[in-house]
């Protein structure tokens, strides 16, 4: 059985950090690219970084520069370092696993991905 489960959510200031972790089981952890979507208010979950196989990095524009996707494959888990963070980034974060064979290939969009974990409220308050 496929499990993702997120941790590290929780309320801060604008300004202040917060680190979101993401551990898997049930796959080969090494043969994942994995990722982040958030959701805010509204159906639509957005696309916020992802990370390939081999440690590739793509970021949603918004987050640029303020948060940091890892890896470590050695613990099966993935991390997103949000620095610098703002009201707008207040949202529901979903860590999500995408079986590729491709070792450097970041999965950008929704369909891409086959697994989602449960969801972390991350709120940043102004």
């Amino acid at each position: 059985q496929v499990q993702l489960v997120e941790s590290g959510g929780g309320l801060v200031q604008a300004g202040g950090s917060l680190r979101l972790s993401c551990a898997t089981s049930g796959l080969p952890f090494s043969r994942l690219s994995m990722g982040w979507f958030r959701q805010a208010q509204g159906p639509e979950r957005e696309f916020v970084a992802g990370i390939s196989r081999s440690g590739n990095t793509y970021y949603e524009d918004s987050v640029k520069g303020r948060f940091t996707i890892s890896r470590d494959n050695a613990k099966n888990t993935v991390y997103l370092q949000m620095n610098s963070l703002k009201p707008e980034d207040t949202a529901v974060y979903y860590c999500v696993a995408g079986s590729t064979i491709r070792e450097g290939a970041v999965l950008k969009k929704h369909v891409d991905y086959n697994y989602w974990g449960q969801g972390t409220q991350v709120t940043v308050s102004s």
